[in-house]
C-alpha cells in the first residue's frame, strides 16, 4: 500500500479510538470544535511566518486532525463522512480545472481564476461575492472580495493605477476630521484602508501577512525597550514619549544588526 494511504488509515483508525475510549473526545460536537479549528489554523499560519518548517508540519498534523474529527462526528450522525467529504473536493477540483480535465485552454493564472469565477455562476450563484465567508478577518476578507471583483475586470490594471485612490481616501479622511463627525471619520478610515490593501494586492503583498509581520516586528521592539527600562530601573510609563522613542530607535538597531 501507497505509504501516504497507510499513514492516513492510521489516522483514521486512531480517530475511531479516541471517539470510542476518550472522555474529552467522545463529548466533543462540531460546534465545539470550530473554535479550536480556528486556533489551529493561526498557530499554522504563525509557524509559516516564522519559516519553522518542524512546526508548520506538527500544525498541518494538528489541521488535519481536526478535518477527520468533523467527519467522524458527521458519520455518527449519518450525515456524511470522510468518503463523501474526499470526493466532494476532488469532483470540486475536477470541475474547476477544465484546462487539466477537459478541453478548455489557459496560459496565465490570471485567466484559471477568471475560469473558476464563471464557473460558479454558471452553477447558480447570483453573485461572485457569495463564497467569501461573512466571518474571515477584516483584512482576509477585503482582499478576498477586491481578487474575485478582479476577476471579472472590475480592478486597476496595476500598482500605478491603484496607488492614486490611496491618496483620494486619505485626503477625505482628513475632510472628514475637519468635519469632526466620527461616524464619517470611521467610514473615510475604512475606505482608506480598503485602498491600501488593494493597493498592496496589486504589488503581490498579502496584507495579512505583511501586517502580521510587521506586528511581530513592533513587539519585539517594545519588548527590547522594556529590557532598556529594567536595565535602567525604569518604569517605561513614567519616562516620558522622548526616552520611550530614543529606546525604540535603539531597539530598531539592536534588532537589526542582530538579524544582519
Amino acid at each position: 500500500m501507497d505509504e501516504r494511504l497507510k499513514a492516513f488509515e492510521r489516522l483514521l483508525n486512531i480517530m475511531d479510538d479516541l471517539r470510542e475510549k476518550c472522555p474529552w473526545d467522545k463529548k466533543q460536537t462540531i460546534n465545539s470544535l470550530s473554535p479550536l479549528t480556528i486556533e489551529e489554523t493561526y498557530e499554522l499560519c504563525d509557524a509559516i511566518i516564522e519559516k519553522n518548517d518542524k512546526a508548520i508540519q506538527e500544525e498541518l498534523g494538528d489541521l488535519m486532525l481536526h478535518l477527520v474529527f468533523y467527519s467522524k462526528i458527521a458519520s455518527e450522525e449519518n450525515k456524511f463522512d470522510i468518503t463523501d467529504v474526499l470526493n466532494t473536493v476532488c469532483e470540486k477540483l475536477i470541475f474547476r480545472h477544465p484546462h487539466i480535465y477537459g478541453d478548455v485552454k489557459v496560459e496565465t493564472d490570471e485567466e484559471v481564476k477568471q475560469n473558476w469565477e464563471k464557473l460558479k455562476l454558471k452553477k447558480g450563484k447570483k453573485s461572485i461575492l457569495e463564497g467569501v465567508p461573512s466571518s474571515l478577518p477584516s483584512v482576509v476578507k477585503a482582499q478576498r472580495v477586491q481578487s474575485k471583483a478582479s476577476a471579472v475586470g472590475f480592478d486597476w490594471e496595476n500598482a500605478q493605477q491603484a496607488f492614486p485612490k490611496m491618496r483620494e481616501e486619505m485626503d477625505e479622511l482628513q475632510e472628514a476630521i475637519g468635519e469632526n463627525d466620527f461616524s464619517h471619520i470611521e467610514e473615510e478610515a475604512g475606505d482608506l484602508l480598503f485602498a491600501v490593501i488593494n493597493y498592496t494586492r496589486h504589488l503581490g503583498v498579502d496584507a495579512e501577512r505583511a501586517l502580521e509581520l510587521t506586528n511581530k516586528k513592533f513587539i519585539k521592539r517594545f519588548q527590547k525597550m522594556e529590557e532598556y527600562a529594567r536595565t535602567a530601573n525604569k518604569n517605561i510609563a513614567d519616562v516620558g514619549f522622548e526616552q520611550q522613542e530614543a529606546w525604540y530607535q535603539a531597539a530598531r538597531k539592536e534588532l537589526k544588526q542582530k538579524n544582519d
